[in-house]
């Protein structure tokens, strides 16, 4: 029990401002950042996408 408090409180350590950015492999805070960033990305331009070519599809089909 006193093993996994310890690993934990390890684990849990604040991050400093500067290493917020770095590549890291692993399950790390930075990887976690970098995870949600690249997911953001990618559902915007899954959206975009979208958007565009339902719009060029519907000016076609109007014309």
């Amino acid at each position: 029990m006193v093993d996994s408090e310890s690993q934990q409180q390890q684990q849990s350590q604040p991050v400093e401002a500067d290493e917020l950015n770095e590549w890291r492999r692993g399950f790390t805070p930075q990887a976690e950042i970098w995870n949600g960033r690249l997911a953001m990305l990618g559902l915007s331009l899954g959206l975009l996408t979208l958007i565009v070519v339902r719009a060029f599809s519907s000016g076609l089909s109007a014309s």
